[in-house]
């Protein structure tokens, strides 16, 4: 048994303490706690210990300072428990403390992930043009359940992808576009696909975009990828042969057979 001669508070650190032990013939340097751990094991001058007592208090002290890392992760934003694993991990925690710490930041409702994944998805409806399945994706990446996600991805509800959706295709869908209708149309379908969107979402939103289409636009478009069609292509092909060279190339562009042929018959002579 060892006997504790004096309790100093840290000069870095208020809430931490020196323990001071006397090892029989002299004043030594034992170990030192946090505050907590101090009150939670009554910690005074003349108590007696034993070296069992000593490493409880030590590993005590090493949980609690874990513990303090995690919530101080956790003072930044909410985060899932992988998230918190695996930093505690990447922190070189003890292995066998990580569950322990886990079980109390739940406890004390510190860490939830269903309270997360309804966050997460609120957050991202607000601040982002992602749709809900790319959503769904970045939760389950960050350790949520697919059941979880599931549920929390249902506040992303028809109406509110519509609007977003809506919202971005008129951002995205300009009349001085040098790309045919057609085209802006499949890259825009492209791309909310990319973003995640539901596909009855795409195809209301892009069918709604087709009663809108500018005539004057798409022609300029037309003219602009002709013109510049017809100077890579007219030094090699000339005549019948040039007007299904350019034929070909425009409709994979996207344009109307129709305004092909009206290009067509004002720059190409028969």
């Amino acid at each position: 048994m060892t006997r504790i001669t004096r309790i100093t508070t840290q000069k870095k650190s208020k809430n931490r303490f020196n323990i001071f032990l006397d090892n029989g013939q002299e004043e030594v340097y034992g170990f030192s706690v946090d505050e907590a751990v101090l009150i939670e094991n009554k910690l005074r001058k003349g108590l007696e210990l034993d070296n069992t007592m000593i490493n409880t208090l030590i590993q005590k002290d090493t949980l609690h300072k874990s513990y303090t890392l995690a919530i101080n992760f956790l003072s930044y934003r909410m985060r899932t428990m992988k998230e918190i694993n695996d930093y505690l991990v990447k922190k070189e925690i003890e292995p066998e403390h990580i569950p322990v710490i886990i079980e109390r930041l739940t406890k004390e409702n510190l860490l939830d992930d269903k309270m997360f994944a309804d966050a997460f998805v609120k957050t991202r409806i607000h601040t982002s043009s992602k749709g809900p399945m790319l959503v769904k994706k970045e939760l389950i990446e960050k350790g949520v359940s697919a059941a979880i996600a599931s549920e929390a991805i249902l506040q992303y509800s028809y109406d509110i992808q519509t609007e977003k959706a809506q919202k971005w295709v008129n951002k995205k869908l300009t009349i001085n576009s040098k790309h045919s209708f057609r085209k802006q149309l499949q890259q825009l379908q492209a791309t909310l696909i990319q973003k995640g969107f539901a596909q009855d979402v795409i195809k209301d939103v892009l069918n709604g975009v087709q009663d809108v289409k500018d005539a004057d636009a798409e022609w300029d478009a037309l003219v602009h990828q002709g013109d510049k069609l017809l100077r890579k292509h007219q030094a090699k092909f000339e005549g019948y042969e040039l007007r299904n060279k350019m034929k070909e190339v425009l409709y994979r562009k996207g344009f109307t057979i129709e305004l092909i042929n009206k290009f067509l018959d004002e720059h190409i002579d028969r």
